[in-house]
């Protein structure tokens, strides 16, 4: 038993079962045993793998990406380049390794990261060395200027609350103790105000998820972007319209139960994208594009055949790999969506439409 989940079935114990929201955070974000604030969950000694850690390739598409829209918007002399779950800080240093011949950009750009986990904020310190990044615990904490932000596999992260439609109302997932162990169990049917607008397109038995903080931090972007000018760019997994149960636990690479053992494996859920660009009140937002078409639109391709030229071998074999791994619809290419969020009556980035 991992200490966490003797806290948890200790505290279900005493007060009922948790909604599936209040397990993912104290999975996650727990101070002495949540899965963020102690380990570096990423590549090949972590859990996961996530698109920069896959190849330097789609940083420098992004990074050059938002360098044009700065362009478009008139090159503003002071911006915020920043980043919501940075990981180790290798996306930022590979957009900023590809538009450090962009005239003007580095001078104009501060770098700022949002980001809770301890350890992954000293990765972070050590890949951008020499670049000064600032940090902070919450996109509110950020100061008011144009915003250029990227926010790659942070959506997916936040804790999710989770419905099973009923005839007589919704069921809400809860993480309750049986025999000793943590399981899922429903809680009696409700009529639930919130997911009256779901009652159109869906029957019993179907599930929905809801993700209680996205809407609040699109909107805070949002209105940062309104005020101030500036885009971002959200790429994550999910579908414009949450329909069934996406809950997942990853444990070294493999799907694993997510109730086994709390705080030692990643625990996430597709996004919502319809939800995140109905929050994103006040700007313009770009149509939802899989991931592999913005890239292909952006010419990871054609960057891809330059970097391959000097390779050979096993080197080329995984270059190879990596490019359709993230372009195959297959793979990440149609799995992974992307928004962008420009001012209204900006032009969107390139690679997006309207």
């Amino acid at each position: 038993m991992t200490a966490l989940k003797d806290i948890l079935i200790r505290q279900i114990a005493t007060t009922g079962p948790i909604t599936l929201a209040d397990y993912m955070t104290q999975c996650l974000l727990h101070p002495q045993h949540g899965y963020y604030t102690t380990r570096d969950p990423l590549g090949q000694a972590g859990d996961f793998t996530t698109a920069p850690e896959i190849s330097q390739m789609f940083g420098e598409m992004l990074g050059l990406c938002l360098a044009q829209t700065w362009l478009d918007q008139g090159a503003p002399q002071h911006i915020l380049l920043a980043e919501l779950g940075p990981g180790r800080g290798t996306l930022m240093a590979d957009i900023l390794r590809a538009t450090r011949s962009v005239p003007g950009f580095h001078a104009a750009a501060q770098i700022h990261l949002v980001e809770a986990s301890p350890t992954l904020r000293a990765a972070q310190a050590q890949r951008l060395a020499g670049h000064s990044p600032v940090w902070h615990d919450s996109i509110a904490d950020l100061p008011e200027a144009p915003l250029f932000l990227i926010a790659n596999e942070f959506f997916d992260a936040l804790p999710i609350r989770q419905f099973t439609r009923d005839d007589k109302g919704w069921r809400e997932t809860m993480v309750a103790v049986q025999d000793g162990n943590l399981i899922a169990a429903l809680s009696d049917p409700a009529p639930i105000q919130a997911l009256d607008h779901r009652l159109a397109d869906t029957t019993p038995g179907q599930i929905v998820e809801t993700c209680a903080p996205a809407a609040p931090i699109a909107g805070e972007i949002a209105r940062r972007i309104a005020d101030h000018g500036g885009a971002t760019l959200i790429f994550d997994y999910g579908g414009w319209r949450s329909n069934g149960d996406t809950f997942q636990a990853l444990e070294n690479h493999q799907h694993a139960d997510p109730f086994a053992h709390p705080g030692q494996a990643d625990l996430t859920a597709h996004v919502d994208f319809e939800a995140l660009a109905k929050s994103a009140t006040g700007v313009s937002s770009s149509a939802m594009t899989p991931q592999g078409i913005v890239l292909e639109r952006l010419g990871i391709t054609t960057r891809a055949q330059s970097l391959a030229k000097a390779l050979s071998g096993a080197a080329l074999e995984s270059h190879i790999a990596a490019h359709r791994r993230l372009t195959h619809p297959q793979e990440m290419g149609s799995l992974f969506k992307s928004l962008a969020l420009v001012p209204t009556g900006a032009a969107l980035p390139p690679g997006f439409d309207a």
